[in-house]
């Protein structure tokens, strides 16, 4: 008896955490498809900016307004650390750390110690921190060569995507960059979390103290315009309200000086995304990387945006829109080229912050742990000796998942991913429904699971399991037919407007992201505001751009219509939050 109820326990307990792992991993897969198809879309626009400018602008306004993000105050590559000084003061009542030139470990260690309080670095002293940065960058080759030693292992880490709380993690568990502890960082230092000024500054600040031992590769994530879409240049602007302008005007010049690439003991490749059929080191070697920033050459996209496959073969990357899937044969032949033994790169999610593939020669290391929700995903970094055996160390940042048990923190990933999932099907409203009538030739509002899911993948194209997730998104009659309608029973449209058609707020709702980077810059002042007359030319543009249908006067009325004192402006923010998603059970729970 005890023995049969050992087995039955034993039963229960092993369906339960396949349950669990189930629910773990369809919502990270959600959470992976939605975060490329927001790339995808990403790439698409990328060239609406200049597309836009050029239309609205005469080419000597175009190249102004273009110099960098919302048009920012040029900084001189002349401008010294003195005149810095003269030009922006530091009041006493500043308390954080005061840097002064050659940076010192002691300043590093303020620093650390500043950022883990809170506490702002002052402007000054960004400014001449990145000034010094682009300085020494400027000097370093395209492609860094290092050595390994017996008694100097080299700390390789991956994606931090502004999460502070890993790099200090990483810092207590590895120790601070020195002689004696090289590392690299292998790219996406900013972006979507709060931190990635103070993660760059820590970043910089060793780099002038150990300029051969820190090193730096460039990400994707570096690049002006997707700090625009993701984040990063909404936290500058907000952190240094005063000198704003200038700092992202020398960080996009900083960023075009980050190396490409870093290659250990000639064997061991380190590049954030991948490579293609067409990767030539030499002629990344020889590139003017600073000259390959506003339209980035396809060479640079495949090495910053590439993901591995199983698969044999170099294809377009279609989840992604950029950079290509690369196989097995891909890797051996430029192994075979450059007599290399290992490919080590970034870009990707990892549950458990790596992943090995192409039989041990790719390695996939993803630094940010919980980079979806608290609890999604652990983070790590490498470690490498002259033997170059890989060494993984895991690590994950616990604030509030260590109260939670196993359940508890699969069902916060779990909504989380859904809540995300039911916002992208909302934004997709009118073209599911269209595609729902085509297997609805009696208009009785119901189909089958198989005809539900074959038209949520055909509009949303994310690759998702949709017959599994079928009973989270729609409800089904007790005939097992699929409500198609109820997929947007717990949604609505923000705050809504009624001269907004449908059709009109739903596209909003979808382009919201693209046009919120448009619209900051055209406000080059950075006040919130744009003329009625900017909005609707840019918006009939935008529409052309990307062949969206909307008549003209509807985006019309709706202007005039939020023009509440009648100045002529709008603003846009408040306008765009008029159309995001709302989940009318959160809503009533608050």
């Amino acid at each position: 008896t005890v023995i049969r109820a050992a087995i039955l326990i034993q039963k229960w307990y092993r369906l339960t955490m396949a349950r669990l792992e189930m629910r773990r991993r369809y919502s990270l897969s959600i959470f992976q498809s939605i975060e490329y198809a927001d790339e995808q879309d990403q790439l698409q626009v990328c060239d609406l900016p200049f597309f836009l400018f050029k239309q609205l602008y005469c080419p000597q306004h175009f190249s102004q307004i273009f110099t960098s993000p919302s048009a920012p105050q040029v900084v001189d590559e002349d401008l010294s650390l003195k005149e810095f000084e003269k030009k922006i003061d530091v009041p006493d009542s500043y308390y954080g750390p005061r840097l002064s030139f050659p940076l010192t470990v002691e300043d590093a260690n303020a620093l650390l110690h500043a950022f883990r309080n809170e506490q702002l670095l002052h402007a000054r002293y960004v400014l001449q921190l990145l000034s010094e940065t682009r300085r020494v960058l400027k000097e370093m080759p395209n492609i860094t060569h290092l050595s390994t030693s017996y008694s100097k292992e080299i700390t390789v880490c991956g994606d931090l995507h502004g999460n502070l709380d890993d790099l200090l993690l990483i810092f207590y568990k590895n120790g601070l960059p020195s002689e004696q502890n090289p590392y690299v960082f292998n790219g996406d230092f900013v972006d979507r979390g709060k931190n990635s000024m103070e993660i760059l500054i820590i970043l910089f600040a060793f780099l002038l103290i150990y300029p051969n031992d820190l090193h730096l590769n460039r990400g994707n994530h570096e690049d002006y315009v997707m700090n625009l879409r993701y984040g990063f240049t909404k936290e500058v602007s907000k952190k240094y309200k005063d000198h704003w302008k200038q700092i992202l005007s020398l960080l996009r010049d900083v960023f075009s000086w980050l190396p490409l690439a870093t290659i250990i003991d000639s064997k061991v490749l380190i590049l954030h995304g991948g490579i293609s059929d067409t990767t030539d080191l030499d002629f990344l070697n020889a590139l003017e990387r600073n000259k390959v920033r506003d339209h980035i050459h396809v060479r640079i996209l495949d090495i910053l945006w590439s993901d591995p496959r199983s698969q044999n073969g170099c294809t377009p990357n279609k989840c992604r829109g950029g950079g290509c899937y690369f196989g097995p044969d891909v890797t051996a032949k430029l192994f075979e080229r450059y007599n290399l033994k290992m490919l080590i790169r970034s870009h990707e999610f990892k549950p458990e912050g790596y992943e090995i593939s192409h039989d041990g020669k790719v390695i996939t290391i993803f630094s940010a742990s919980n980079y979806y929700e608290e609890g999604s995903n652990r983070g790590a970094y490498i470690k490498l000796n002259p033997e170059l055996t890989p060494r993984f160390v895991q690590y994950q940042v616990s604030k509030f998942t260590r109260r939670q048990n196993l359940r508890e923190r699969v069902g916060t990933i779990e909504s989380s991913a859904l809540k995300s999932l039911r916002e992208k099907i909302y934004a997709h409203r009118s073209e599911l429904i269209s595609a729902f009538a085509q297997y609805d030739l009696n208009g009785t509002g119901r189909i089958s699971v198989n005809d539900w899911a074959a038209a949520m993948e055909s509009v949303l194209q994310l690759e998702l399991p949709w017959r599994m997730l079928r009973s989270q998104l729609a409800q089904m009659n007790p005939d097992g037919e699929v409500d198609f309608m109820s997929c947007f029973y717990d949604l609505k449209m923000g705050q809504p407007i009624k001269e907004a058609q449908p059709a009109l707020a739903e596209t909003l709702c979808r382009y919201r992201k693209d046009l919120e980077i448009i619209f900051n810059i055209i406000d080059k002042d950075h006040s919130g505001l744009i003329s009625l007359e900017e909005f609707s030319q840019t918006w009939r543009l935008f529409t052309s751009h990307l062949g969206i249908d909307i008549q003209d006067d509807s985006i019309d009325k709706l202007v005039l219509s939020i023009d509440y004192n009648k100045d002529g402006h709008i603003d846009f923010n408040e306008f765009l939050e008029a159309f995001h998603v709302v989940h009318r059970l959160e809503k009533k729970a608050t």
